[in-house]
């Protein structure tokens, strides 16, 4: 018996390779290549097809600007994540850790479209009976949700052809396999050939295809890189399992904002919206402590409260260590250096931590301020006044530069019984805010002055 050929295929960009080795020629990534089997030549036409059916050259200004139509979700958060809803002929990729709530989510959001709309769950992991042990146990099981228990890629496109759903889930692309392939399901191969075959039928049907993928210990998709350019949307589940919070973040949207956040609580009856998630980040102190400061923070269009908590301790080491939890670990060292150059504060000696209260994940530059005073509140030991809140990048020569979307900013301080904000400068309200005073700071010894002044 002969034995099967294989080949190399690089998980980043798809680029093949005869044999093993530690670099891909084509796109230099390191240890990427993962051997499958080598697929026989296609016979007859081509088995690949366009998107959409071929059309002439026209100019852009000829093209309708039509209104994109959302479907409603029945979540205000995961709409809001979306950009809206769900948009016809959309492909959406969700990943996260196993059981952080992604095949709940869709459950729900599938159970409250079948009332009005056509859908299709098409499972690979889960058998019928147990999709419905789950729906029961989240108070679903009135819905009339079409099942298909199913990882063959031929038998789903059947499906929908003959069904022609408003939307589709498929949990997870991961599990698929194409008959037209030898590979095992998951390999780069089947992941990349199933995800194009779902995005071709999506947009030549209107079919809004919702896929599950798995993601790796690195906390990436699992499969090719190419498999986030093909789809329309890529969502990512975070938090940590042990918590009850659950938090879903664009990080790709061709109908809506990226970075948009959309805040969930895990209960005995599915994951449910959080309307007020500020409170979830801002700690109930029943007294002032040092080391913690009010960060107001935008994430996509909602700007949130976040509480950013500071301890500085002698070191006991030749090296102090410098840890940041949801901030980024290479800024802090850069704060450190412009609070000593600029505000004479020496932390040469000290063991520096920083936290974001709730498990969030801060990425905007505009929480330097936030960081700074609160390092130097837990070096002094001298707690910030109740109801100060704080927003502003700081640069390299100890300026304060301004923020995006300040007005928003004070609006949700304000809501949230915060009196004093400290801001940028170029970020000051052109009009007084009832019950707000905000202080408008060039640089960062003035922010420290200003703080306890």
């Amino acid at each position: 018996m002969a034995r099967a050929k294989t080949r190399h295929v690089c998980s980043e960009c798809g680029g093949e390779a005869p044999k093993w080795q530690g670099q891909c020629p084509h796109c230099g990534a390191w240890n990427t290549l993962l051997e499958t089997l080598a697929e026989p030549a296609a016979k007859g036409p081509h088995r690949y097809q366009s998107l959409a059916p071929t059309q002439s050259v026209v100019t852009l200004d000829a093209v309708p600007a039509e209104t994109v139509q959302r479907l409603g979700t029945g979540s205000e958060e995961f709409d809001r994540v979306l950009g809206g809803g769900l948009v016809e002929g959309s492909v959406v990729l969700i990943g996260g850790d196993p059981g952080i709530g992604k095949s709940t989510l869709l459950l729900q959001a599938l159970a409250h479209l079948s009332a009005s709309r056509d859908v299709l769950y098409a499972s690979g992991e889960e058998s019928a009976a147990q999709i419905a042990l789950r729906a029961r146990r989240l108070g679903l099981d009135g819905a009339r949700l079409p099942l298909l228990a199913e990882i063959e890629l031929e038998r789903i496109v059947g499906a929908v052809e003959e069904r022609r759903p408003a939307v589709v889930v498929v949990d997870s692309i991961q599990t698929l396999y194409s008959s037209q392939l030898q590979s095992a399901p998951g390999s780069v191969a089947q992941v990349r050939e199933c995800a194009a075959q779902l995005t071709r039928l999506s947009k030549q049907l209107g079919v809004a295809v919702v896929m599950i993928g798995h993601v790796t210990k690195e906390g990436t998709l699992a499969g090719p890189r190419v498999l986030e350019h093909i789809v329309d949307t890529v969502l990512y589940f975070e938090g940590d399992t042990h918590s009850s919070h659950r938090l879903v973040r664009a990080f790709k949207n061709r109908f809506g904002a990226v970075n948009e956040l959309g805040v969930f609580a895990m209960t005995d009856r599915g994951l449910r919206g959080v309307s007020n998630p500020s409170a979830l980040f801002l700690s109930q102190h029943d007294r002032q402590v040092p080391g913690s400061c009010v960060l107001v923070t935008q994430e996509g269009t909602r700007p949130l409260l976040v509480e950013v908590q500071a301890l500085v301790d002698t070191s006991h080491v030749a090296n102090p260590r410098r840890l940041a939890v949801g901030l980024e670990q290479s800024r802090l060292a850069m704060l450190l250096a412009v609070l000593h150059r600029h505000a004479g504060v020496a932390c040469f000696d000290q063991d520096v931590f920083i936290n974001a209260v709730g498990g969030v994940r801060i990425g905007e530059p505009a929480a330097d301020l936030a960081v700074m005073l609160a390092i130097v509140s837990s070096l002094e030991s001298k707690p910030l006044p109740r109801g100060l809140a704080v927003f502003g990048e700081v640069g390299l020569a100890g300026e304060i530069r301004p923020a995006p979307r300040g007005q928003e900013r004070l609006r949700e301080a304000v809501k949230l019984g915060f009196s004093r904000v400290l801001i940028p400068k170029a970020n000051a309200p052109k009009k007084p805010i009832e019950g707000l005073t905000a202080v408008a700071l060039d640089r960062v010894d003035e922010a420290i002055a200003a703080a306890w002044g």
